[in-house]
Order: structure tokens, then C-alpha cells, then sequence
């Protein structure tokens, strides 16, 4: 099977994610979280007041822009006070009193370098559930709850707001995410190729084809049978990230109707853009047992929040990465 027909198209990521909360005496009442390809560059919360860049390269872009900093902390201080209000709005609309409440915002672009297309999203929810959010294509306000269709029409008669939103998420971002990529090439455009380990917690247990240390995180991990990709008999796992910056995957094999001289018809390959493919054929002499692996880390809990404010009045301002 081809390298192409599996991995699928290496888009570049700028997003932003926002969360104001109610209630909650042991969190930030507002944080907001930077992230160019999956990798933390910026933050701030309530409680700090303050930017803390995440990234050695982030500061030689403070060094080129010295007002930098202090820009974006008074945009990040004034998003904080926006966020407060809408929260007692959102309490009204929701007929609410008191008690614990979180109201997010997620936006972004997306941008291939192969093909130079992008694309950009901006969600709006409450309490863990969606509210409303823009579609690009139809570059319309989609409400999936009642409470919003009255905010869900008006905004969509904002014709010069639905253009500006579909300005900044098309073109301004993408010009904010390539600037972040040529600061950041040397972390942001490395290939570090993957370590690859064929793992059984039992002699009865699924076969894992475990691959760690690989970046990016746009990876493929599949099983073939005498050539033949296998689609059946195949546990696929979730890329997760390891606590030094790279990632890891695991892929399942149930062999349990295979008898172990079969084994040998069966290999694990792995696909990571800009490196030979890794191919390791499954020798029951070789595999590990049992598998041990303590090193996962959690993906950053406020880029997990992935849907974000009700009102959204963008203004021509500063995130992260603007110049």
C-alpha cells in the first residue's frame, strides 16, 4: 500500500482557546491558551494578569517586537472583563441563579503547505454543550439550542460582520500561523522518527505495535498480512502525547484464532512524513511481555474545551501570534 493512499494531508494548526468560569474558587475565573501545531506558545489567566510565553523561539519574537507583551496583556486583561459580563448574560438567558458555570470560545485556521488551502472554525458554548457556532462554507451562524436562534439570526444579518469574521479566519490567521512556523521551524518543522515495539501483556492478549518519540503527531500505524492492510482483527488507538514535547501510539492485533506459526505473515508498518517507512515483522520471539508503559501525560486540559463563548464580537485586535 502506498504512502499517500494512508497518511492523510499535513495541515498546520493556529488556535485559541478561551474558558471564563463561575463559581469555581480553585480555577482561574478566566484563562486563555495559544497553540501552533498542537504546541503550547502562550498563556494567561485571571490570577497572573499576566503573559507567560511557552516557547524559547516566542521570546526571540518579543525581542523583534517589544511592545509585544504588553499589547496583548491589555487585549487579554479587556477579553477577561468581556467574559465576566457575558457570563451574567448567559446566566439570564439559561434561566440561572447561582451556582458553577464555564463559557468557552475555540478559533482557528488551518493551513496545507502542499496545496496552500486553508480553512478556520470559531465555536461558542456553555456549560460543556454547543451554542452556536459559524459555518464557512455557507459563511452562516449555525444555533443547535433554542436559547440562541434569536442571537443565531441577527448575527446573520450582519453581513460585513460575517465578511470580516471570514477575512480574519481565512487570511489574517493563516498570515499569524506562518509567521509562527518560521519562528518556530527548527521545533515546529522537525521529523523525529519513531521507536517502534511489537508489546503483549499476556500470551492470550491483543499483539500492540506500540510506536513513541515521534514528531509531528500526524502519524498512520497499521497491520498488514502478507502485504494485505488489515481492517478487521485491528484495535486502532489515539495519538497521545509524551511529556517531552513528541507523541506515541499504540495499535491492537487480536490473533487469537491465528495459530503462531501464522505470525510471521504479519507486520507492523508505521508512516511519518519525511522518513522511510518503518516496517517490523511480528516474531513471537520478539515481542515484549508484559507491557509497561507510564509515561502517558494528558492532553492540556483547557485546549480539551473545544467549544467556546455565546456573544462573539470580534475586535481588531491582538491573540498570541499577531504582529
Amino acid at each position: 500500500t502506498s504512502f499517500k493512499s494512508h497518511l492523510v494531508l499535513v495541515l498546520h494548526s493556529l488556535q485559541y482557546f478561551y474558558t471564563g468560569s463561575s463559581g469555581l474558587t480553585a480555577f482561574p475565573e478566566f484563562v486563555a491558551v495559544g497553540m501552533v501545531d498542537g504546541v503550547q506558545i502562550g498563556y494567561y489567566d485571571s490570577n497572573i494578569q499576566g503573559i507567560v510565553l511557552k516557547q524559547d523561539w516566542m521570546e526571540q519574537y518579543t525581542r523583534d517586537d517589544p511592545d509585544y507583551l504588553e499589547r496583548l496583556t491589555g487585549r487579554a486583561q479587556g477579553d477577561q472583563q468581556w467574559f465576566k459580563v457575558n457570563i451574567g448574560i448567559l446566566k439570564k438567558i439559561f434561566y440561572q441563579i447561582g451556582g458553577i458555570h464555564i463559557y468557552q470560545l475555540m478559533y482557528g485556521c488551518e493551513w496545507d503547505d502542499e496545496d496552500d488551502s486553508t480553512d478556520g472554525y470559531l465555536q461558542f458554548g456553555y456549560d460543556g454543550e454547543d451554542v452556536i457556532s459559524l459555518d464557512l462554507k455557507t459563511l452562516t451562524w449555525v444555533a443547535p439550542v433554542p436559547q440562541a436562534v434569536s442571537i443565531k439570526r441577527r448575527w446573520n444579518e450582519d453581513k460585513a460582520r460575517l465578511q470580516f469574521n471570514k477575512y480574519f479566519l481565512t487570511k489574517q490567521c493563516v498570515d499569524w500561523l506562518k509567521m509562527g512556523l518560521v519562528y518556530g521551524k527548527s521545533t515546529l518543522q522537525r521529523t523525529e522518527r519513531p521507536r517502534v515495539s511489537l508489546l503483549q501483556r499476556s500470551p492470550s492478549s491483543p499483539v500492540v505495535c506500540h510506536a513513541t518519540g515521534f514528531y509531528p503527531d500526524r502519524v498512520v500505524v497499521f497491520w498488514r498480512r502478507d502485504g494485505q492492510e488489515l481492517h478487521e482483527q485491528v484495535d486502532p488507538g489515539e495519538v497521545l502525547p509524551n511529556h517531552d514535547g513528541t507523541f506515541q501510539v499504540s495499535v491492537d492485533l487480536n490473533l487469537k484464532a491465528v495459530p503462531q506459526e501464522d505470525w510471521g505473515r504479519y507486520e507492523c508498518v508505521v508512516q511519518l512524513k519525511g522518513t522511510e517507512d518503518i516496517s517490523t515483522p511480528l516474531d513471537p520471539s520478539g515481542i515484549t511481555i508484559p507491557i509497561i508503559i507510564g509515561f502517558l501525560v494528558p492532553l492540556l486540559a483547557a485546549a480539551s474545551a473545544v467549544v467556546g463563548v455565546f456573544v462573539y464580537q470580534k475586535r481588531n485586535g491582538e491573540t498570541l501570534l499577531q504582529h
